[in-house]
C-alpha cells in the first residue's frame, strides 16, 4: 500500500511539473477585460527572469508582426521598450517597461497585437515568487478603453495567446526549447 501511495505521489508531482499554465479570464466587459496566467516553473526566480526578458527565445513567431521572434527585444529597465524590428527599416513598440526588478517581476504598459489600433491601454504585470522546487509565475494583463462594440470579445483570444506564451517560456526554461 505504501508503494502505491509513493507511486501516486510521484505521478502527481510529475504532473504538476509538466502541467500547462492555469489560465483565466478574470473579467470581461464592454470597457475592458482582465486575464491571468499562472504557472510553476522548475527553476529559481533569477533564471526565470533572465529568460523572461529575452522574448526572442520563447515568444511564438506566429504572434509577431514580422513572423520572426528573433526580431523581438526587451530593454528591461524603466522606460525600456519591448520592440520588434520589421522589414524595410520599420519597427513596432509592443509595450513599455514601467517596473523591472530582476528575480521579482516586470510591469509593462501598452496594447498588444490587434489591440494597438484601438482606443485602449493595457498593463501587463509579471510576478515571480520563489516556491518549493522553483518559481511561481503569475502574469496578469488588464486592458481598458473604448471600442464601439466593446472589448469583452477580446478577452478569451488574448487569454489563449498569453497562455501559449507562458507555456513556451516554461518549456524553454525547463527543457531548453520553447514548445507550445
Amino acid at each position: 500500500m505504501q508503494r502505491i501511495a509513493h507511486a501516486v505521489a510521484g505521478f502527481l508531482v510529475a504532473l504538476a511539473m509538466t502541467s500547462p499554465a492555469r489560465a483565466a479570464v478574470n473579467d470581461a466587459a464592454t470597457n475592458g477585460f482582465s486575464v491571468t496566467e499562472a504557472v510553476h516553473i522548475a527553476a529559481p526566480p533569477d533564471k526565470v527572469y533572465a529568460a523572461l526578458v529575452t522574448p526572442a527565445r520563447w515568444w511564438s513567431p506566429v504572434h509577431t508582426f514580422s513572423k520572426n521572434a528573433a526580431n523581438l527585444v526587451l530593454d528591461a529597465k524603466a522606460g525600456g521598450c519591448w520592440c520588434e524590428t520589421l522589414p524595410g527599416g520599420a519597427s513596432v513598440q509592443h509595450l513599455t517597461v514601467v517596473y523591472a526588478a530582476p528575480g521579482h517581476g516586470l510591469v509593462l504598459r501598452g496594447a498588444l497585437g490587434p489591440l494597438q489600433g484601438l482606443g485602449v491601454e493595457g498593463a501587463l504585470t509579471v510576478a515571480l515568487k520563489p516556491a518549493a522546487g522553483g518559481t511561481d509565475l503569475t502574469l496578469t494583463y488588464n486592458v481598458g478603453g473604448y471600442l464601439k462594440d466593446g472589448l469583452a470579445s477580446f478577452a478569451a483570444p488574448v487569454d489563449q495567446v498569453l497562455g501559449e506564451q507562458v507555456g513556451r517560456l516554461k518549456s524553454l526554461i525547463e527543457t531548453g526549447a520553447a514548445r507550445p
